[in-house]
C-alpha cells in the first residue's frame, strides 16, 4: 500500500438526484457528492434541482466538511455558452461550489476564464483512455479527470503516474456500453442525446444478431449489449496503488437508500485498507449480497480493470425483475442514516460573570467564533449552577451541531433568563455556521468576452469535397470522380503501408490523401500506432484527421508537421470549442451531427466539413458482439443486429485496435436537401462509405455528381436526413 495514501487524499464520492439522496450520502461517508442541476447534466431525467436545491446543497455539504461538485457535462450549443453558462454557474460559484465537471472543451475554456480559482474536472463524457489526452487536458487548465470505464488498472497507473493529475474512477454502478461520449445510439434513433443527458438506454433492449442471414442469439440470450453493473469492492487495494483518488459510485437516478446502502459499504472497506492495508483486507460476501439486493442487472463484474474485454460481462438473459431489497436490509439503512439528522461535534465555552456580557466561544474543526450575549445580573435568589447552563446549552435541536465538550465559567453567583440563554445559544451557533459557510464564499469576476475562434481562412477555391474509405480496393472508383478533391482513409481499416502506396495512386490523379487516426487509442494498441505514424509522417500523406484526444496530444507531441483536422468524435457545439481546437493546431473540423441547420448556421461553418452521406457510426465500442456470442476469432467481420421494430445495424468488429462499431440501419443522406447545404457555406462536404459494396459506393458516386450538376438523380431508396432539420433537446 502508498502509505502517503489517507483519509485526506482519498475521496468516496457519491450521487445524487436530489437532497434526500444528497444527505443519505453525506450521512454514509461520503467525501464529496456531485449532483446535477437544472441545466447541463448528463442525467436530465434526474428529479429536479432548480437553484435554490443546488444552493442548499452547497451549505449542507460545506456545513458537514464535505465538497460538492455540480454536473456541467453535455455539450453545449452557441447560445446556451455564451448566453447562459456564466449566469448559471455564478451563485454556485459565489456559494463556493468546489468543481465543476465537464465535457465540452468550449465550456472547459470559458470556466477557466470565468472562475480561473473554480476546480475543473475533465468528465468521463471526454472519453479520457490514457495519459496523453489527460496531459492536454491538464494543460487546458483541467485538475482532475474521470477515466473512461473501460480502462485496466494499468492504464489507470500511467495516467496518474505520468500526469501527476487527480484520478476518479468509476468503482460501482451501470457501465455504458460504449465509450462514453461517443454514444448516439439513443440520439439517431430517438432524438434523445446522450450528449445532452437524455439517453434512453437502448443497450439495454433485446436484439437479434446474425452472421451472413445466420441467426447467432440463441434463446434467452438477446440482451447483447446489456452489461452487467460494476462492482469492484474487492479491487479496492490494486485501484487506490495504482493512484486512483476519486473512487466513483454511479446512481444519480436512483433512490437515497440505494445511495446510502452503496456509499456505506464502500466507505467501510476503503477505511479498512487505508487503515490495515492488504494484510487484513477482506471482502465479506455479505456485502457483495447487499449490494445485489439494492439494484441487480444480473450480476456484477468489474473485468474491464483486468481485461480488454470478456463475454461474462453481457447479461444476455430476460433482465430480471427490479425486485425490492430486503425489507431488513432497506429498514437497517433508513434508520441508520436516513432518519437520523446528521450532527457535527463541536466544541464549546460558556463565561457568566455579573456586570458583563455573557461570552459563548465554539469551535468545529478549524473554525472558531466568539459570541457576546446580553449582561450577566448578580443572582438575586437562585443563582445558575454549570449543571443547569450546560444542560440548557446542550439544546441544539434542529441545527447541524452537537456538543462532545461544552466547559462553563460561572464567575460568582450569576443570574440569565433562559429566554437570554436561549438566544445566546441560537446566535453564537448561527455565527458559527456563517463562518463555517463564509470561507467558501467568493467574487466573481465580469462575464469574460467570447471572441472568435483563430484558424486559417477558408479554402479560396471553395468548397472541397472529400470521400471517406474503410476499404481501399475501392479507391479506382473514386479517382476517377471528378468532383473528389480529397480521400480520407480510415486507419482502423487501412494499414500505413497501404495508405502511402494508396496515397501516391491520389496524388497521380490530382487529389489530396488523409489518414484517419481510429476512433479510439489505448496504450494497448500504441506501439501499432507509433510504427503506423513512423511510416505515414514521411510516407506522402496529406494531413490527417483525428478523432480523440489521444492523437492530438500525440501529434502535438511526435514533431507533425501536417494539416490537421477534427473528426465529428471531437466536438465543436459552439464556437469556443473551435478555438481551443485552433490553438492546439487544429485548423479545421468537422461539423457536429446532432446540431440542425439552423444551429450549424449560428456555430458557423467557414472551416468545418459536413457529412452529407454515410452511415454514421452510433456505438464504439471495447465489447465485442461476436466475441460474446461465439468467441474471439481475431478475424473482422460484419453482423447484423436487428431490434425489436425490425431495424438491422451493422456491426463491424475490428481487430487491429480491439473494437466494435455500431452503424445505423439508413445511411445519413442530404442529397435533397444540398441547396440548404451550400447557405451554410461549409469548407467543405464528406461522404462516408463504410459497409457499401463497390456498386453501391458507384450509385451513391453518380447521384451525388448529378445533384453536382442539378440533374435530377433521384433519391436513395431508404435513408436519413438525420438530425439536419430536427436537432436534439
Amino acid at each position: 500500500m502508498n502509505r502517503s495514501k489517507d483519509r485526506q487524499t482519498i475521496e468516496l464520492l457519491a450521487p445524487a438526484g436530489s437532497m434526500d439522496s444528497l444527505k443519505a450520502a453525506v450521512a454514509a461517508g461520503a467525501d464529496a457528492v456531485y449532483m446535477g442541476g437544472s441545466r447541463f447534466g448528463a442525467r436530465a431525467y434526474a428529479e429536479s434541482t432548480g437553484e435554490d436545491c443546488i444552493r442548499e446543497a452547497i451549505e449542507y455539504v460545506h456545513l458537514h466538511g464535505r465538497k460538492l461538485y455540480l454536473t456541467v457535462n453535455t455539450l453545449l450549443k452557441e447560445e446556451e455558452l455564451t448566453q447562459q453558462l456564466y449566469d448559471y454557474l455564478l451563485p454556485y460559484y459565489e456559494m463556493g461550489l468546489d468543481a465543476v465537471i465537464v465535457q465540452d472543451l468550449g465550456v472547459l475554456s470559458f470556466v477557466r476564464r470565468a472562475f480561473p480559482d473554480l476546480h475543473v474536472h475533465a468528465s468521463t463524457q471526454m472519453t479520457v483512455t490514457g495519459a496523453l489526452g489527460a496531459g492536454l487536458l491538464k494543460e487546458l487548465g483541467v485538475c482532475r479527470v474521470v477515466a473512461a470505464r473501460e480502462l485496466s488498472l494499468r492504464e489507470l497507473k500511467e495516467i496518474s503516474e505520468e500526469t501527476g493529475l487527480e484520478l476518479e474512477a468509476f468503482v460501482h454502478g451501470s457501465i455504458c456500453y460504449c465509450y462514453s461520449g461517443q454514444c448516439l445510439y439513443s440520439s439517431m434513433i430517438g432524438g434523445r442525446s446522450g450528449n445532452r443527458g437524455r439517453c434512453a438506454q437502448p443497450c439495454r433492449l433485446p436484439y437479434e444478431v446474425t452472421d451472413r442471414g445466420r441467426k447467432m442469439t440463441g434463446s434467452g440470450e438477446n440482451y447483447v449489449l446489456n452489461l452487467k453493473d460494476m462492482c469492484t469492492l474487492q479491487d479496492i487495494p490494486d485501484l487506490l496503488d495504482a493512484g486512483v483518488t476519486s473512487l466513483k459510485i454511479e446512481g444519480r437516478m436512483k433512490s437515497a437508500t440505494y445511495t446510502a446502502g452503496v456509499v456505506s459499504i464502500y466507505r467501510r472497506y476503503v477505511d479498512l485498507y487505508l487503515e490495515h492495508g492488504r494484510d487484513r483486507f477482506c471482502v465479506n460476501p455479505q456485502d457483495i449480497k447487499n449490494l445485489a439486493e439494492l439494484f441487480d442487472r444480473g450480476g456484477f463484474t468489474d473485468r474491464y480493470l483486468h481485461s480488454h474485454n470478456h463475454a461474462d460481462m453481457i447479461a444476455l438473459g430476460e433482465k430480471p425483475d427490479l425486485r425490492q431489497p430486503d425489507r431488513n436490509l432497506t429498514e437497517y439503512i433508513e434508520n441508520t442514516y436516513l432518519k437520523p439528522q446528521l450532527k457535527e461535534h463541536i466544541q464549546g465555552k460558556v463565561r457568566f460573570e455579573p456586570g458583563f456580557p455573557a461570552i459563548m466561544e465554539l469551535k468545529w474543526r478549524d473554525t472558531s467564533v466568539r459570541f457576546e450575549g446580553r449582561t450577566v445580573e448578580a443572582a438575586m435568589k437562585q443563582p445558575l449552577t454549570e449543571e443547569n447552563v450546560r444542560r440548557q446549552f446542550s439544546k441544539t435541536g434542529g441545527t447541524e451541531y452537537e456538543f462532545d465538550r461544552l466547559e462553563t465559567e460561572l464567575h460568582g453567583d450569576c443570574f440569565m433568563p433562559v429566554q437570554a440563554q436561549n438566544e445566546l445559544r441560537r446566535e453564537g451557533l448561527e455565527a458559527l455556521r456563517h463562518e463555517v459557510l463564509k470561507q467558501h464564499y467568493r467574487n466573481a469576476a465580469a462575464k469574460p468576452r467570447i471572441t472568435e475562434e483563430d484558424g486559417a481562412a477558408g479554402r479560396e477555391a471553395g468548397m472541397a469535397v472529400s470521400v471517406s474509405l474503410e476499404d481501399s480496393s475501392c479507391l479506382d472508383l473514386l479517382l476517377r470522380q471528378k468532383f473528389v478533391d480529397r480521400v480520407l482513409l480510415d486507419g482502423a481499416w487501412i494499414g500505413a503501408k497501404d495508405a502511402v502506396k494508396c496515397a501516391e495512386r491520389c496524388h497521380g490523379a490530382g487529389k489530396q490523401c488523409l489518414y484517419m487516426l481510429p476512433p479510439i487509442l489505448r496504450s494497448t494498441s500504441m506501439d501499432l500506432f507509433k510504427k503506423e505514424f513512423s511510416l505515414l509522417k514521411t510516407g506522402g500523406i496529406d494531413g490527417f484527421l483525428v478523432r480523440n484526444l489521444e492523437e492530438v496530444q500525440f501529434l502535438r507531441e511526435h514533431g507533425n508537421t501536417l494539416p490537421i483536422q477534427a473528426d465529428h468524435t471531437l466536438y465543436t457545439w459552439n464556437r469556443e470549442s473551435r478555438r481551443v481546437l485552433g490553438m492546439l493546431g487544429i485548423a479545421s473540423d468537422t461539423a457536429p451531427l446532432e446540431l440542425n441547420s439552423r444551429e450549424l448556421t449560428k456555430r458557423g461553418m467557414e472551416h468545418s466539413e459536413l457529412l452529407i452521406y454515410g452511415r454514421l457510426p452510433m456505438m464504439t465500442t471495447a465489447g465485442c458482439i461476436r466475441n460474446t456470442l461465439k468467441g474471439c476469432t481475431g478475424t473482422p467481420g460484419l453482423l447484423w443486429m436487428k431490434d425489436r421494430k425490425k431495424m438491422s445495424f451493422p456491426v463491424k468488429n475490428n481487430c487491429r485496435y480491439c473494437f466494435n462499431t455500431i452503424y445505423n440501419s439508413l445511411p445519413l443522406s442530404l442529397f435533397q436537401m444540398f441547396d440548404e447545404v451550400l447557405r451554410l457555406k461549409p469548407a467543405g462536404v464528406r461522404l462516408s462509405f463504410t459497409i457499401e459494396a463497390e456498386d453501391e459506393i458507384r450509385q451513391v458516386l453518380k447521384l451525388f455528381n448529378s445533384i453536382l450538376l442539378k440533374e435530377s438523380g433521384g433519391e436513395l431508396p431508404e435513408f436519413t436526413r438525420g438530425h439536419f432539420k430536427r436537432g436534439v433537446e
